[in-house]
C-alpha cells in the first residue's frame, strides 16, 4: 500500500472532530452569553419571514440578514425552488403552509446566488451523470422554465454571467410557483403578505432585489426608499 497516498485520504473523522469541537464553544461560549434569547424561544416561535435559499454551504440566511435565531423560518433545498402547489409535495410544500397559516409570517423571501451548482446542472440535464442522480433530475425539473426563458444554451455559454442570469429568472420562476400555494394566494390577497426574490453575490457579499413586474433588480437601497415611500 502506497502510504503517502493514503495519509492524504479524506478522513470523516477530522470534520466530525471539527463540528463537535464547534458545539463545544456554543456551549461554553455563544449560549451564556445569549441565554435569555434561547430561553425567550424554547417554548415558541414567532419569525417574521420565511426564507427560501439554497442548500448551498456558503449561504448562510441568518448573517447576510443579520437577524437572530427565531426571526427567520428558514427553507433550504437545491436551487431554492418552489414546486408549483400539487406538484411534488413535500416539505418545501409544508414549510409553505405551516409558516403562513400557523406562524402567520407577512413575508417569504426566495433568494437565489451567484456560481449556482443546481444552475450549472440545469444548463445540462441530459447528461449521462444524472442516470444517477434521477431525484436530482427530477427536482431539477422544476426549474426548467428558467432555462427556457434565458432560450438555448452551448456548453461555452456556461459561464458567470449565464449562470447569473438564469439564477435570478429562476427566482422569478419560483415566486410565480409561490403564487399557486392555497395559503399564499389567500394571505397575499388579504394584504397579510408580501413576497420578494433576492439574489445573492457571494464574492461581492452584495444582495439585489428583483422586480417582478419589471423583471429588473434593483440595489436594496433602491427597495429601501420604494418600500418606505408606501409606508409613509
Amino acid at each position: 500500500m502506497d502510504k503517502g497516498k493514503d495519509d492524504m485520504a479524506p478522513n470523516p473523522n477530522a470534520s466530525m472532530i471539527e463540528l463537535l469541537r464547534g458545539v463545544q464553544k456554543f456551549d461554553r461560549e455563544v449560549y451564556p452569553e445569549h441565554q435569555e434569547l434561547f430561553e425567550s424561544l424554547a417554548s415558541s416561535q414567532s419569525p417574521s419571514t420565511l426564507f427560501i435559499t439554497c442548500s448551498d454551504s456558503r449561504i448562510n440566511p441568518n448573517l447576510i440578514t443579520q437577524t437572530k435565531p427565531g426571526e427567520l423560518f428558514i427553507v433550504r433545498n437545491v436551487g431554492n425552488i418552489v414546486p408549483p402547489y400539487g406538484d411534488m409535495l413535500g416539505a418545501v410544500s409544508s414549510a409553505i403552509e405551516y409558516s403562513v397559516l400557523v406562524l402567520k409570517v407577512r413575508n417569504i423571501v426566495v433568494c437565489g446566488h451567484s456560481n449556482c451548482g443546481a444552475m450549472n446542472a440545469l444548463c445540462d440535464l441530459s447528461s449521462d451523470k444524472f442516470k444517477t442522480m434521477p431525484t436530482v433530475r427530477r427536482w431539477l425539473g422544476a426549474a426548467e422554465a428558467a432555462l427556457a426563458a434565458v432560450g438555448p444554451l452551448e456548453a461555452t455559454d456556461v459561464g458567470p454571467a449565464t449562470i447569473r442570469d438564469l439564477a435570478e429568472r429562476n427566482v422569478l420562476l419560483q415566486l410565480t410557483h409561490l403564487r399557486t400555494h392555497p395559503a399564499v394566494a389567500g394571505a397575499l390577497a388579504r394584504g397579510d403578505l408580501a413576497i420578494s426574490g433576492w439574489f445573492y453575490d457571494i464574492a461581492e457579499g452584495k444582495i439585489t432585489v428583483l422586480d417582478e413586474k419589471t423583471r429588473h433588480t434593483c440595489t436594496v437601497e433602491e427597495a429601501l426608499v420604494t418600500l418606505q415611500a408606501e409606508e409613509s
